[in-house]
């Protein structure tokens, strides 16, 4: 193992073997490199949420939502996989270093592709997913080369089952679009399993609290996009059209959602329940629909504003739908993922609760549907502080 030490120190090394960090480590917080990819991949995830808005305010939900699936999946599914890698080999050199800007690359490629991939061309896309999986390979690659026993087993694992299914991606570019379109499922299925499968006897030495940071910076960066987004979109209609008074619901209701979706999240700390690897996959693969539904939610906004404007010809509660839909899924994944983990009694109906009455605003339809979703949102952080102030006093 690794001696722990820090990763200033590492800095712009030449060359360094890449032997496993301690999972006792102190200190393992986020490099400024991690926080660089976390933001380049935004990228891709903001032109995910923008072809998911044109296709619902166009009335086009089945190409929108199953084009956003997919493409998200791609992004969230390059991230976790450098993320836990990071976690277990960070060594910082100039090697590392050079390798995770190739990755971010790759999804820059892919950031460029996603028009086309909501098109059903998946090559542009498929490009950059190879760039990023490549450089990903090599880093496993050399991970097995500096290491014996089952750390190099594993890691051969990992670069055997990554490298076969991405050679499944690129073989897939070539068969007829029905048969890509049946194959996409069994691609998928298998990237999940390369994990479980590489690790079944032997797990990496990822860092409990250095995965619970990351997922929770990156679920932060994409709660700013979605607001972002939302800003945006009301901008624009502000600069065509007199619209402030039907924009200000959204405006508001938006705001609480989001400022609500990030206190749930980070109400309370969820490293300590990372102990085993079962845990830490399901919690891992869990945030697909955190990430998911958090990006989705400042899609639907952009959604709910050309509405309130009439640049939409979709019905008031389509657009409702497209906010609460997402609004609903990230209460109760995050309460499924995350905060479950941390509530006792009463405390554990909340956000379940909350996930249904938001889609119940739905009814409400247009703008005060936002509105009432984010009133909903505040008043389940309210309630959720509540019930730990009482617990608190009755010690």
């Amino acid at each position: 193992m690794s001696d722990g030490s820090n990763a200033a120190t590492r800095a712009g090394s030449p060359l360094r073997r890449m032997l496993p960090r301690s999972r006792g480590e102190e200190h393992r917080a986020s490099t400024p490199l991690e926080l660089f990819f976390d933001l380049c991949f935004v990228v891709a995830v903001s032109q995910a949420g923008s072809q998911l808005a044109h296709a619902l305010a166009a009335g086009h939900p089945g190409k929108g939502i199953s084009g956003y699936l997919l493409v998200f999946f791609a992004i969230w599914w390059a991230w976790v996989n450098f993320t836990w890698f990071a976690s277990a080999y960070d060594t910082d050199d100039v090697a590392y270093r050079v390798a995770t800007l190739v990755q971010i690359t790759g999804a820059l490629i892919l950031a460029a592709g996603v028009p086309r991939l909501f098109d059903g061309d998946r090559a542009v896309g498929v490009l950059g997913y190879v760039v990023m999986r490549c450089a990903l390979v090599a880093q496993w690659l050399r991970a097995a080369h500096a290491n014996t026993g089952a750390p190099r087993t594993v890691a051969l694992r990992y670069a055997c089952g990554v490298s076969c299914v991405q050679v499944g991606w690129v073989v897939l570019l070539f068969l007829p679009h029905g048969v890509q379109t049946a194959l996409l499922p069994v691609l998928i299925v298998a990237e999940l399993a390369v994990p479980p499968l590489a690790e079944r006897h032997e797990r990496t030495s990822w860092h409990p609290e250095h995965i619970a940071e990351r997922y929770g910076l990156f679920t932060l960066i994409v709660l700013g996009e979605s607001v972002s987004a939302a800003t945006i979109a009301v901008q624009s209609a502000l600069d065509e059209h007199d619209a402030l008074r039907g924009l200000l619901p959204i405006a508001a209701g938006g705001l609480l959602i989001c400022f609500a979706a990030w206190w749930i999240y980070f109400a309370r700390p969820v490293h300590e329940y990372l102990g085993s690897n079962r845990q830490a996959f399901l919690w891992g693969y869990g945030h697909y629909l955190v990430l998911l539904s958090a990006a989705a939610i400042g899609a639907g906004l952009e959604v709910a504003v050309e509405h309130a404007v009439g640049s939409s010809g979709i019905s008031a509660r389509a657009a409702a739908a497209v906010v609460t839909v997402p609004t609903a899924v990230y209460l109760f994944s995050v309460w499924a993922m995350h905060s479950r983990y941390t509530k006792r009694g009463a405390a554990q109906a909340v956000l379940p609760t909350a996930s249904v009455a938001v889609l119940a605003a739905t009814l409400v339809g247009g703008a005060g549907a936002v509105l009432t979703a984010g009133l909903l949102c505040a008043a389940t952080v309210a309630v959720g502080l509540s019930i730990q102030y009482h617990r608190d006093l009755s010690g």
